[in-house]
């Protein structure tokens, strides 16, 4: 590709941003990368607290993520070392009242026809109305005319309350981190096309046993740094200066050295649309929808390392007016030795919280109380982090931006980009290698 390289500067070093760099680099193009945080990640990103290292969010990904698994191979990772493969789920303590339903290791769709067979903790009806949902919603292609909101979706359907309660209502938050009265039901029916109406491989459970830096965005740099490519972090950039067919970047005052061919915005929103409106040609500038944001927080646990609970992870009844907060529990000791006695409890979309030491307290007694095991009401010590816009509300009907600018030579990546997925990792892998292949058409095309 000599006569067709291009200088790229790509700004965000988060997921999105290093697929399109890694990307670009493979097709044969130079590129820049600049981050403005001290390392690469971007929302995904770890702290330690006590010696141990914990991401800012528990996440499950899906055997059906092809892209971001690609490209974790492609950069040298082995998805089985860094993740536990778990088959469909929806298990619940068995001391509370709940459900257990898992898809067995056989092929589509007999996995989720014997799981729903042998599920305990639904009644006929329950069945029935799911297999019926299943079957409807496969039978449509997995997407409504016109978009509404998921509880809509759910009465459409006839589901029952139990199955919804127990399935439904938790699988949306999980996935959308949207509440289900303001969640997009064709966003929600394109996870669960890719779950439950998938290869048995494709609807798997994928749990990072590794920190999320550590599983893309550190090989992805590695990578990058051993084809010569410049990787620039600490350095915010605050504006772009178009010069006919090349732009320069600037960080307030000063002007960052290089001059580029093309530039891929792959930060987040907010940062995004000021970098699209300090574009000198602002009447062309194209405007961001006006997302909203749902917070994720994550109640990090230690026990000793004896305690350890019979399974991976539960999903746990959610009870806020119970003072029952956390929607699932993770057993760190499965995932990594090293930490061993740690549990992680996710809260998604939470309206309002109490504060740190006061919902630690109450989410220990939750686990203490929805598991049967006393001791899990007095932890060692806990640490409660918040991301505020972990993800945009996925909300029906949103229109989300092409990758594309409408201006020449200025692309944008992220999860919040046009794809069916709602605000996942698979999602901003995805648009970083749509924005590669944009490019790579276009080059084609001699535009």
């Amino acid at each position: 590709m000599a006569d067709t390289q291009q200088h790229i500067a790509v700004i965000g070093a988060g997921w999105a941003g290093c697929s399109a760099a890694v990307s670009l680099v493979r097709d044969g193009h130079r590129v820049t990368l600049f981050e403005a945080a001290p390392q690469a990640g971007g929302r995904a990103r770890s702290v330690t607290v006590q010696q141990q290292t914990l991401d800012n969010g528990q996440h499950i990904l899906l055997g059906a993520y092809r892209d971001t698994l690609k490209m974790i191979r492609t950069l040298g990772g082995d998805p089985d070392q860094l993740f536990l493969r778990l088959p469909l789920q929806m298990v619940y303590p068995p001391a509370c009242d709940g459900m257990s339903l898992i898809a067995p290791k056989l092929p589509a769709p007999l996995h989720m026809a014997i799981g729903l067979l042998k599920a305990s903790g639904l009644t006929l009806a329950d069945k029935l109305a799911l297999a019926r949902f299943s079957s409807a919603a496969k039978w449509m292609g997995w997407q409504l005319h016109t978009d509404v909101s998921v509880n809509d979706l759910l009465v459409q359907f006839e589901q029952t309350e139990r199955l919804v309660r127990l399935m439904w209502h938790p699988l949306c938050i999980a996935a959308l981190n949207t509440p289900p009265e303001r969640a997009s039901a064709n966003t929600f029916l394109a996870v669960l096309r890719d779950s439950l109406g998938a290869s048995r491989a494709a609807s798997d459970m994928l749990i990072p046993r590794a920190p999320l830096g550590a599983i893309l965005p550190e090989l992805a740099i590695r990578y990058l740094q051993q084809q010569q490519m410049s990787v620039q972090t600490g350095v915010p950039v605050r504006t772009l200066h178009r010069h006919g067919d090349h732009w320069t970047l600037s960080n307030a005052e000063t002007s960052l050295s290089g001059e580029f061919d093309q530039v891929v915005i792959a930060t987040d929103i907010r940062n995004c649309q000021r970098l699209l409106a300090s574009v000198s040609d602002a009447d062309t500038t194209p405007a961001l929808p006006d997302y909203q944001f749902e917070a994720i927080t994550t109640v990090y646990l230690q026990y000793p390392a004896s305690m350890r609970l019979d399974r991976a992870f539960y999903a746990l009844p959610d009870q806020a007016t119970s003072q029952h907060y956390g929607q699932f529990v993770f057993d760190r000791g499965w995932l990594d030795p090293q930490q061993a006695g740690l549990l992680a409890v996710v809260i998604s979309a939470p309206s309002s919280l109490p504060d740190a030491e006061t919902l630690a307290a109450l989410v220990a007694q939750q686990l203490a109380t929805q598991t049967g095991i006393q001791a899990l009401a007095q932890p060692l010590w806990h640490q409660v982090i918040t991301e505020k816009r972990a993800t945009w509300a996925c909300a029906p009907g949103i229109k989300r931006p092409a990758q594309a600018t409408g201006i020449t030579g200025l692309w944008i990546a992220g999860d919040y980009t046009d794809a069916a997925y709602p605000a996942t990792l698979e999602s901003a892998v995805r648009s970083g290698n749509q924005v590669a292949q944009q490019i790579r058409d276009n080059l084609k095309q001699g535009r």
